[in-house]
Parts: C-alpha cells; structure tokens; sequence
C-alpha cells in the first residue's frame, strides 16, 4: 500500500513538544509533508528558532516517519518561515491552554 501524508501525519502526531506535551500536528508545527513514493519530505517548525531541543524533536520526527510502512527515505527540514504563532494551534486546543 503507498505511503499517504494521512500516514505521515499519524506518524507526526507520536512526537511531542517537550514544554508543551502537545504533538507536533496539533500545535501546527508541521508546514509540508511531500510523499514521493518511499521519500517522505517533511517541513517543521518549532514554538521558537531558540528551542534548545529542535535536534531532538526532528530526530523523533524523522524516527517516526521512517518507522511507517512503505517509507524508504525520511527527511525532516526546519523551517521558519512563516514563524510559527499560537494561531495556528486549533482553536479549541489554543482556549484549553489559555491562549
């Protein structure tokens, strides 16, 4: 069966935010997903170009998506741009945590 971003997305949402303990697709840090038959390119960002963890969470996420049938190659890339606000965290989620 070939990859989706539906699978990429699942994969995503196993990898979370260390502060925040929200996954990185709910807390909308995943700009792109690009499936190329086994080559998954993904496009994330951080709550802030500061994080001291950014080399673990794009480790967890490229783990996650090599870890989905059907994927040959995984690549994760940082991306800034545009910086990430808490506006694009679904609105219900934002109210929950007093944003």
């Amino acid at each position: 069966m070939p990859v989706t971003e539906k699978d990429i997305e699942k994969a995503l949402r196993t990898v979370k935010d260390p502060e925040l303990h929200l996954d990185l697709v709910v807390l909308g840090l995943v700009y792109d997903i690009e499936v190329n038959g086994g080559d998954v390119k993904a496009w994330i960002s951080l709550t802030t170009p500061l994080c001291p963890v950014a080399p673990q969470i794009v480790e967890e996420a490229t783990q996650a998506i090599a870890a989905v049938d059907g994927v040959d190659n995984a690549e994760v890339q940082l991306t800034f741009d545009p910086p990430w606000t808490p506006e694009r965290i679904a609105p219900l989620i934002r109210s929950s945590l007093g944003l």
